[in-house]
């Protein structure tokens, strides 16, 4: 899988195959994951994380935006959660996956 990372402040980085990753680490940053397994990491301040592929993962800094899409086995979308690192039982830092529409905890 490819690696992206975006250093700059509203910097966008996106990952687009199997297994890639995508970083934002600068101020108001976007990473975006969309293929199977990707995972997308919000390290700046007031960043957001998304995933949209298949089991795909997100994580971020606290008051970070996290995003995620679960998709079945054949690839239709049949849950969306968006939430924010930190808030609520969400930690910071950890990296969330969608599981039956639930947010749960991951490597």
């Amino acid at each position: 899988g490819g690696a992206a990372t975006a250093s700059g402040i509203q910097g966008a980085a996106s990952a687009s195959g199997s297994q890639g990753a995508a970083t934002a680490s600068g101020s108001r940053g976007a990473a975006t994951a969309s293929g199977h397994r990707g995972a997308a990491t919000a390290s700046g301040d007031w960043g957001a994380a998304t995933a949209t592929g298949y089991e795909g993962k997100v994580r971020g800094k606290e008051g970070c935006a996290l995003f995620l899409v679960e998709r079945s086995d054949t690839g239709e979308i049949v849950n969306v959660w968006a939430g924010i690192a930190g808030r609520g039982a969400i930690k910071p830092e950890t990296f969330y996956r969608l599981v039956d529409g639930e947010p749960v905890e991951v490597n």
